[in-house]
């Protein structure tokens, strides 16, 4: 694969790594609890684009809305990379979280985050190490 993919799924790993330092923290801590959500936006938007490249010039799927990451979702899913359901679940939440002005939705969200969509992410990098696809990186 081309390095543009290569570095961008790096900085998957290595927001992931981030993200998963989370586990540990207080989220009665607003600033930890903003940061783990911003990075777990980070994360989310890294691996849905890393999802279009694999799709793309790995399984060579070129006939879907390339700049929707629900169609890039359910691409994935078609091809066994991720199940479908809770990445949806996800996406949704990631979207809700843009409108979270006053943070309350953070609160009840981090814990989805901690719980459901880390695991996920981490169920991601390990399908991606499972079928060589960057064996490079």
């Amino acid at each position: 694969m081309v390095s543009k993919s290569i570095n961008r799924y790096k900085s998957f790993v290595k927001s992931l790594t981030g993200l998963e330092q989370a586990k540990g923290r207080d989220m009665s801590d607003d600033f930890v609890l903003s940061g783990t959500v911003q990075k777990f936006n980070l994360t989310f938007d890294i691996s849905w684009k890393v999802m279009k490249d694999i799709v793309t010039e790995y399984y060579k799927i070129l006939d879907f809305a390339m700049g929707s990451p629900r169609e890039v979702l359910k691409c994935a899913a078609s091809v066994k990379l991720i199940g479908d359901d809770m990445w949806m679940k996800m996406l949704d939440e990631r979207n809700a979280f843009a409108h979270d002005y006053d943070g309350d939705m953070a609160k009840d969200g981090v814990n989805n985050i901690l719980e459901f969509y880390i695991p996920l992410f981490v169920d991601l990098k390990d399908k991606i190490s499972e079928l060589g696809i960057y064996k490079e990186a």
